[in-house]
């Protein structure tokens, strides 16, 4: 993985969102007739316009903002809104960096680079997996990993916290993810051939990286993606940590496939039928 985003600019497709907006008519005084005037009701069943998503490039001396999206992704109009509100605030915070130089420029453009793949695309299920960063200076970027989990059906995303609604089924997905990263370090330690000391000063201090990113919360496990067996049904769950979240910035994007035999005791109820058994 790059140390240095800015020199990758041209990796990722640059985009900026085009949204359409509902110009509202400005309604003329009344008339003085010191009657009260009933007020202005928008008609029934206004819509507004739905979001459409393009790919774009924007470069200038100052930073260059490159964001791809896949060409299905707005036959579904919630989803493609929720993708346009994570990518404005994205840029919203290069932008605040950007402004802070002043009539000046960085020595090297300020970058933000997103590409969205879609990675689910049944009639129950849509995944889509963002992946990028946002450099603003110094050694590398700041990496940037969303997952949206979209339910076609109920036209509604899918978050960590209403999959799995109790602590006690965060606590069995924490020991788990935890136990398969742990033992994935060891494994990694080894095969080094570290020296002893160095052997346990590495695995300590990622397994508390590991500990801390893996507390028995929601937040922790934000970013996910179904594994769907051949009828469509979810087999396990894909949890994504972004680098720093349990391992230094080296190890890069981490995932860990969390089987549904152990989530689905913990599953919401209205969501357990997605689940294959």
């Amino acid at each position: 993985m790059s140390r240095n985003p800015a020199r990758q600019a041209g990796l990722v497709l640059l985009t900026v969102l085009a949204v359409a907006a509902c110009k509202r008519e400005a309604t003329a005084p009344p008339a003085a007739t010191g009657e009260p005037q009933p007020p202005v009701v928008a008609p029934a069943g206004t819509v507004a316009v739905p979001v459409d998503l393009k790919d774009v490039i924007e470069t200038t001396d100052r930073y260059v903002v490159g964001i791809s999206y896949p060409s299905t992704v707005n036959r579904y109009p919630g989803l493609a809104k929720a993708l346009s509100a994570y990518t404005e605030a994205e840029r919203a915070e290069l932008m605040e960096a950007v402004e802070a130089f002043g009539n000046d420029k960085p020595s090297a453009p300020y970058e933000l680079s997103l590409a969205f793949e879609q990675v689910v695309d049944t009639p129950q299920i849509v995944a889509v997996a963002a992946d990028g960063s946002r450099y603003t200076g110094g050694a590398h970027g700041q990496p940037l990993i969303a997952r949206f989990v979209w339910l076609p059906q109920q036209d509604a995303r899918l978050t960590a916290d209403a999959l799995i609604p109790d602590v006690k089924g965060w606590q069995a997905v924490s020991d788990y993810v935890r136990e398969q990263l742990h033992t994935a370090v060891v494994t990694r330690a080894d095969e080094d051939e570290l020296a002893p000391v160095d052997r346990a000063a590495l695995i300590k201090s990622t397994f508390r990286m590991i500990d801390e990113g893996t507390e028995p919360e929601a937040d922790n496990f934000s970013e996910f993606v179904p594994v769907l067996d051949a009828a469509g049904r979810i087999t396990a769950l894909r949890f994504v940590f972004a680098p720093y979240q349990v391992g230094p910035y080296a190890d890069g994007t981490q995932t860990v496939d969390v089987p549904a035999a152990l989530v689905l005791p913990h599953v919401a109820a209205e969501y357990a039928a997605l689940f294959a058994r």
